[in-house]
């Protein structure tokens, strides 16, 4: 059986995601999900980033389109109201504020820069042939276990989002992976596995095979998302999803509520 929860999509509101929440919920139901969650991206903490994140002044909006979708759907779906916060460090005191104003199921946690620079970002991936990949690796790493250290997130998103454009380090980086696992463990994340990899360029799903194996046999919690932009997305390639968990070692996965684990899921 699929799993019957995808809690990362996404709506107009952070300007590259197209479809109003009732056609994401109404996919869901289509393809046999139970349980969804919208987690748009939160306005940025470092000043604004239109066609990225929200604006400030736009999180009272994402919060009613998500409480009307949820009355609307009431009795046929289940709806988590969810938000994905990028982690900038040295503000980790604005990004706690900002959470703290509304009553989310559960955050994301992301990393999306590397000392300012977008990494996965395509207006900025010329930059990549000017680094050192197995030390933007290394930096990412850092940060994954600095956000889970900072315990402002519940889950952490597409853990190995810097493969993206298909860039790989050529350097043995399974300590730092470990590490960073271990940190997860510490601090109480769960972690998704992402099938939006697919429809990149690395074609491959967050994380991969090596890299979820690793946090599984930390203990990390696993739970799963879309990462949709488009209601067609719901619950895309779960199949494969479902397929690597077990692969990985992972029998079950987590679902949230009031930014606590609510329930555990058998995957058999």
């Amino acid at each position: 059986m699929n799993p019957w929860v995808d809690y990362h999509m996404h709506t107009p509101l952070c300007g590259h995601a197209s479809g109003e929440p009732r056609e994401y919920a109404q996919r869901a139901l289509d393809v046999g999900i139970r349980e969804i969650g919208f987690s748009d991206h939160a306005p940025f903490v470092r000043g604004l980033l239109p066609g990225i994140t929200m604006s400030d002044g736009e999180l009272p909006r994402y919060h009613d389109m998500v409480r009307t979708v949820q009355k609307e759907f009431n009795d046929r779906l289940t709806i988590k109201f969810g938000i994905e916060a990028d982690y900038i460090p040295g503000y980790e005191e604005k990004t706690r504020k900002l959470l703290e104003r509304y009553p989310f199921d559960y955050v994301y946690g992301s990393v999306h820069f590397i000392d300012g620079w977008g990494f996965d970002n395509p207006d900025e991936r010329r930059a990549w042939s000017q680094v050192d990949v197995d030390e933007v690796y290394r930096a990412y790493y850092r940060l994954l276990r600095a956000s889970a250290e900072t315990e402002l997130f519940d889950i952490i998103a597409h853990v190995d989002l810097v493969k993206k454009f298909g860039y790989r380090p050529s350097a043995d980086l399974t300590a730092d992976l470990k590490e960073t696992a271990r940190v997860f463990k510490a601090h109480g994340l769960a972690i998704e596995i992402n099938t939006a990899g697919l429809r990149k360029e690395v074609k491959e799903i967050y994380p991969s095979l090596d890299i979820l194996k690793a946090y599984v046999s930390e203990g990390v919690p696993v739970t799963f998302g879309s990462d949709a932009h488009l209601p067609s997305d719901v619950g895309a390639d779960f199949d494969k999803a479902r397929d690597l968990a077990l692969a990985a070692g992972c029998k079950e996965y987590v679902l949230f509520k009031d930014r606590m684990i609510e329930k555990t899921v058998s995957l058999l």
